[in-house]
């Protein structure tokens, strides 16, 4: 029971986008242990601000 909750969540993290951040900061720090990793908050932004300013994505009315 618990491994199919765990594959469960495992999966509702990277349909919705969650695991994004925790890759990037496996990554930032595997690359740069010293760098300084920005806050989930701080991360998001980020993504949302660029998914919005890509013209390819279509029409956003809201």
């Amino acid at each position: 029971m618990r491994r199919a909750l765990a594959r469960a969540r495992y999966f509702v993290r990277e349909f919705s986008g969650e695991a994004a951040y925790d890759r990037y900061v496996a990554h930032a720090r595997s690359h740069d242990p010293d760098a300084a990793v920005p806050t989930r908050r701080a991360f998001e932004r980020a993504r949302t601000d660029a998914r919005e300013a890509d013209p390819r994505d279509g029409f956003r009315c809201c």
